[in-house]
């Protein structure tokens, strides 16, 4: 009844909060991928980082915003920019299946040098820079027509994200 409610798992959160760590906060909307740094209070909870795959595109990602590519830049973001070095993964009722997601988004935070107490991603290394994006295109390139031809160079940009993350928030 709860699970379809779509309510709070009490039992689940006061397993997250008796670590004493900060919780990363990991959500998908309909437009985007957020993560969130989220400390306890007994007043309430606070909120002391937020980011969206919106902010990509301060770094230069023009293309999609709740794809693979982009939950890891997010989670590679907010690992970066987060000010926090370890803390505990609340993924709400998201799944953790192979290709969701959920994995990407952490491996970016793990690769970002956060601790997240998570045993290693195992994730699909071309899957995470958009190789199947770019497969897609190939097949059915009229789906894209607002990006045109930047889609091919999917995996050029992926990567000139990552190294302008690191200049501007240090390696």
């Amino acid at each position: 009844m709860k699970k379809r409610a779509v309510k709070t798992d009490y039992r689940r959160r006061m397993k997250l909060l008796k670590s004493g760590l900060p919780r990363l906060v990991i959500r998908k909307t309909n437009r985007y991928i957020i993560g969130m740094i989220v400390e306890y209070s007994p007043s309430g909870d606070r909120t002391s980082k937020l980011i969206t795959s919106k902010s990509l595109k301060k770094y230069g990602w023009e293309l999609g915003l709740k794809n693979t590519p982009a939950a890891y830049l997010t989670g590679f973001l907010i690992g970066k920019t987060g000010g926090v070095k370890e803390a505990i993964v609340d993924k709400g009722r998201h799944t953790m299946s192979k290709g969701s997601f959920i994995r990407y988004f952490i491996k970016g935070a793990l690769d970002a040098g956060m601790d997240l107490h998570v045993k290693e991603m195992d994730i699909d290394k071309e899957r995470m820079v958009g190789k199947h994006i770019l497969d897609y295109y190939s097949k059915d390139s009229s789906k894209f027509s607002e990006l045109g031809d930047k889609i091919k160079l999917i995996t050029d940009e992926f990567n000139k994200v990552i190294e302008k993350i690191n200049q501007e928030n240090g390696r």
